[in-house]
């Protein structure tokens, strides 16, 4: 069977220029791969029930709620998981900790997930303790796209709805979950400290590194995910097979010398057709499942530095849409996401940051002729994820120090998808003068 996938050495010169002829080859020259092993990555669930902060030590804390307003008396800035856990007889730091990053805090009523947020004298505290419920990563017979592998590294090609590593409300399914059973481990379950431990790491993101637990069962198969991606985008993503691996591509992400390449299917066209988005991006206070781009507030808690670079490699559908290629020089939570509403192209599909059906139709619809309106309607029907896909990985061996470079296509949801924008209309975008 032919792979649909390449891999070739890292360029030595510029960064890869992608085209619709390199998404789609006639004639490309691909090497065979073999299938897999590997895993790691749980977090917190939370539940909520009210009770008193001055009752007396419990053996359990999940549910506690604190509301309160910060002494007058108190002088200069306070940490605010010093000062909560001051507040919660017997509680744990790491508790408190886990609870505020997982957006279960507010501070005058704006959601604050950083641990060190400096408090004053008359804020107003809401806090309900995380639930610290061991979760469990089943194996399960999920079949693996699995691009390369060696006995230090794999590289998976995700499907969109996938999600990567277990959590609350996805327990099942998973990447990890494939990959347990693929290598035949146990099922592994990690004790509320561990959990802890793992929602300790700082604002875990789209490509930054995952900790990995230390339990028995975590060495077991550690250290596992080094990076994720969202639960609707597909594509490229590495997974490290033994601590030392981990490390060095744990580093390579926190540097940004990792080369990633995403293409997306945008509601409108972005103007100019290329450039360099650099806008810090934060938790956004009115849903903390969301992120946000704001300028010129790195640093100070709310957001950190985020840059991508963009550019239109189509047009389509009159300017209704566009495909776009991405690349990163950070990787925060939804980068892409957020910086692509940010420019004013939402993702088509990415009803969280606005590209929904509605927008695309009224985006749509204008542009195109009355002939395809049926089929326009149809293919807005069809959208379930945001139309993102990271095309190109590429990065250095953590052992051979060889530089790494693979690419694989679309899935056919994508792919279907520009091909019919493609039928409706398409044209190269207006070169800079």
């Amino acid at each position: 069977m032919v792979s649909l996938y390449s891999y070739r050495p890292f360029p030595s010169t510029k960064a890869l220029q992608i085209s619709p002829s390199f998404l789609f080859p006639r004639n490309p020259k691909f090497l065979p791969f073999t299938f897999s092993r590997i895993l790691r990555r749980s977090s917190i669930s939370s539940s909520s029930s009210a009770a008193n902060h001055q009752e007396p030590i419990r053996t359990s804390y999940a549910g506690v709620q604190l509301e309160e307003t910060v002494d007058e008396t108190k002088q200069g800035k306070l940490r605010l998981d010093s000062w909560i856990s001051s507040r919660i007889q017997g509680i744990s730091r790491a508790r408190v900790q886990s609870s505020i990053k997982s957006g279960l805090v507010t501070v005058n009523g704006r959601v604050v997930d950083k641990v060190s947020h400096g408090l004053r004298a008359g804020d107003k505290v809401d806090c309900v303790i995380s639930d610290l419920q061991p979760l469990k990563a089943e194996p399960e017979d999920i079949p693996l796209d699995i691009v390369f592998e060696d006995d230090h590294v794999l590289v998976v090609n995700k499907p969109p709805h996938m999600v990567v590593h277990p959590a609350p409300g996805n327990a099942n399914g998973t990447l990890v979950n494939g990959i347990l059973h693929h290598c035949s481990l146990p099922t592994v379950a990690l004790s509320g400290k561990e959990v802890v431990s793992l929602s300790d790491t700082e604002d875990v993101s789209d490509d930054e590194v995952f900790f990995h637990g230390t339990s028995a069962a975590a060495s077991s198969v550690r250290p596992g995910i080094v990076h994720r991606l969202d639960k609707g985008t597909s594509g490229l993503l590495v997974v490290a097979k033994d601590e030392h691996s981990h490390a060095l591509l744990s580093e390579q992400f926190k540097q940004h010398t990792i080369q990633r390449v995403y293409i997306s299917l945008t509601c409108g066209v972005p103007s100019p057709s290329s450039g360099r988005v650099d806008v810090p991006i934060g938790r956004d206070s009115n849903n903390r499942i969301r992120m946000v781009a704001v300028p010129g507030l790195s640093h100070h808690g709310r957001a950190r530095h985020a840059a991508s670079r963009y550019k239109v490699i189509e047009v389509l559908a009159g300017g209704g849409s566009a495909l776009v290629q991405w690349r990163l020089e950070t990787g925060r939570t939804h980068q892409i996401r957020a910086h692509a509403k940010y420019i004013g192209i939402p993702l088509l599909g990415d009803e969280v940051y606005g590209g929904t059906k509605n927008m695309a139709l009224s985006l749509l619809r204008p542009r195109t002729p009355p002939k395809y309106n049926d089929k326009l309607s149809l293919l807005v029907s069809r959208l379930e994820r945001p139309y993102l896909h990271a095309l190109v990985l590429g990065f250095e061996h953590p052992h051979s120090g060889e530089k790494m470079q693979f690419s694989s296509p679309p899935p056919p949801d994508f792919r279907e998808m520009l091909s019919n924008l493609q039928t409706i209309g398409m044209e190269k975008p207006a070169s800079k003068e």
